[in-house]
């Protein structure tokens, strides 16, 4: 199973069945929080909720299509990072990320992503990398902003979200950008 070594607090691991009940808890414990950007976090009720979707996700890596994994700090589950589909024609990806309130401030979803970028450009040899944010989630958009993605535009009214529509800004990385970036 994929498990990468960020440093020697921050590990990212797939996640699978036996998971199911920590996921569960931090989604459960952060509900307030998560909710205010995730659409999904309400249809997360309780363990069993979660029991189809990990499949799900271990196939998607199995079939070299993306992941979705925790974000470890200090062996406590903080957070995940997933990577959506993977255009394999175009090499390109999406990045999407969350963290426990409690874990914020520590540079880890910061650390995983850059982690990551070098895991997509190296090995896997990916061109590009997007993220979106909500225009409103001005923690999340610290994090592409200190990695030195380029701003590529606004999609307004891009996601629905419970009861009203967001705005996304989505934020891009080159492979020659990010080489760059790691000579200096």
């Amino acid at each position: 199973m994929f498990s990468y070594k960020v440093d020697k607090e921050i590990s990212i691991e797939l996640l699978q069945l036996h998971h199911t009940e920590e996921l569960f808890t931090l989604i459960d414990a952060n509900r307030e929080h998560l909710r205010k950007w995730l659409l999904w976090v309400d249809k997360r009720q309780s363990p069993d909720d979660l029991e189809p979707v990990i499949p799900i996700w271990l196939q998607n890596y199995a079939d070299n299509n993306g992941f979705d994994a925790g974000i470890r700090f200090n062996g406590k589950l903080v957070g995940m990072i997933g990577l959506h589909y993977i255009d394999w024609k175009n090499k390109s990806t999406s990045i999407g990320y969350f963290l426990a309130e409690d874990a914020q401030g520590h540079g880890i979803i910061t650390k995983s992503i850059s982690a990551l970028l070098d895991y997509l450009f190296d090995s896997l040899k990916i061109h590009r990398v997007e993220i979106q944010c909500a225009v409103g989630n001005t923690k999340s958009i610290s994090v592409p902003h200190r990695l030195g993605f380029a701003k590529e535009g606004i999609k307004r009214d891009g996601q629905w979200l419970y009861d009203h529509y967001e705005d996304l800004v989505t934020y891009s990385m080159l492979d020659r950008e990010w080489k760059e970036r790691r000579a200096r």
